[in-house]
């Protein structure tokens, strides 16, 4: 099958030149390999010429053939609560699934299983788990989800764009790769190292506190997956059975032309994360007052930069009704990604590619940021010293901003 599109290429630009070659009298080879050069295009030729990949056109049908016949792996790296709800789903649902995690998580997913807890109760997922790329013998089948905050993300995409794949070439230049971070920079990463990126907008409240345990609360779906090409375009036939599969997995998993709109709207949301870190949930009218001068400041960054998003509207009807929050027997509801970062005494957050990235733009559009600034540095400050959420107050936050 996979002859069948050069064959035919080559045929044409034969055709062409005989044609040529009776009603004008050129010289027939000459005329052959330049009607052969012309159907086959410069990038195919230059591809063939340099040795450097595989041309193109081969590579898709190789990608489209491959998961069409033989269904698709996903390989979660990052397997935390993201990664793990996302995995979980899918092997629940009959697809096949490996998870990537490091140090005490690895262990007890290695030993135990992932524990996974759900509005539908608590079970034991025996799924097959690695603790780096070289644990596992990549398949031109597979489909990498990229679920690690977005700071370690180069580390990651570094590794595994790297890694050969049987057949031939690797992952970088054959697998298809979906970036499931917050924020709008992991997609900018991934692009340089693997060849197709696609975006996914996260809106999956989940829980990842101890080794080996994840709690996804969210029903009747346990989370939305907004998909879509990257940077932008319409879908193409990987993204509809990814998304085929998500579906079928009790996850919503819209297909749109430009996922980061989507994101960039989500961003917006995200920008409470840091005041949620330091002052801990329920913070008060305080902390709301915070996250709304922080959410002003960046819609006016957004506007300068003219930068689309999606509408209040569009993810209030994406998420009504779709994924709502429940109660967990024998769980308490905690804060999001980065409260559950200093929880887990990681050492590092996220702040920088969420506050960060509205400082980062202000910047580059003389947008004045004091608040996301600040949100910034001490989210960052609150990390790196290893200090537990609820550290300050959302008066004594405010107060810091105010003074800067």
């Amino acid at each position: 099958m996979l002859a069948l599109g050069p064959t035919g290429t080559f045929a044409h630009g034969l055709n062409g030149a005989l044609t040529a070659v009776r009603t004008a009298r050129l010289d027939v080879v000459g005329v052959a390999v330049l009607g052969v050069i012309t159907a086959l295009g410069g990038g195919f030729v230059r591809d063939v010429l340099t040795l450097s990949t595989l041309p193109v056109t081969l590579l898709e049908r190789m990608i489209r053939t491959s998961t069409r016949e033989y269904g698709m792996r996903y390989i979660i790296i990052g397997a935390g609560a993201v990664g793990g709800s996302i995995g979980g789903r899918l092997h629940e649902s009959g697809h096949e699934v490996v998870l990537v995690a490091r140090g005490e998580h690895y262990r007890a997913l290695r030993e135990n299983g992932l524990r996974f807890v759900t509005p539908q109760g608590a079970r034991d997922l025996q799924i097959p788990v690695v603790d780096g790329p070289e644990a596992v013998e990549l398949r031109a089948d597979d489909v990498l989800i990229l679920a690690v905050k977005t700071q370690d993300c180069v580390a990651a995409l570094d590794i595994w764009a790297a890694q050969p794949v049987t057949g031939g070439l690797v992952a970088g230049e054959r697998l298809p790769l979906f970036c499931a971070q917050n924020g709008v920079e992991g997609e900018r990463l991934a692009l340089r190292r693997f060849r197709r990126v696609y975006g996914m907008c996260v809106l999956l409240p989940s829980t990842y506190l101890e080794a080996g345990v994840i709690a996804a609360p969210c029903a009747p779906y346990t989370g939305a997956l907004t998909l879509g090409r990257y940077p932008a375009g319409a879908a193409d036939e990987l993204v509809r059975s990814v998304a085929d599969d998500l579906e079928k997995s009790a996850l919503l998993a819209p297909v749109v032309p430009d996922v980061m709109r989507w994101k960039y709207a989500k961003l917006l949301g995200n920008l409470a994360n840091a005041v949620d870190a330091v002052c801990g949930p329920g913070s008060g009218e305080a902390g709301q007052a915070l996250v709304e001068r922080a959410v002003a400041e960046a819609t006016a960054v957004l506007d300068a930069a003219g930068t689309d998003r999606a509408s209040t509207q569009e993810q209030r009807a994406l998420r009504d009704g779709n994924v709502d929050v429940q109660p967990l027997e024998g769980m308490a509801r905690g804060g999001g990604s980065s409260w559950q970062s200093l929880v887990r005494g990681t050492g590092s957050i996220e702040v920088d590619y969420l506050n960060g990235e509205i400082v980062l733009l202000g910047r580059l559009h003389s947008v004045p940021t004091p608040v996301n600034g600040m949100l910034q540095r001490v989210a960052n400050a609150c990390a790196r010293e290893r200090r537990m959420p609820g550290s300050l107050t959302a008066a004594e936050l405010t107060a810091l901003v105010d003074a800067d």
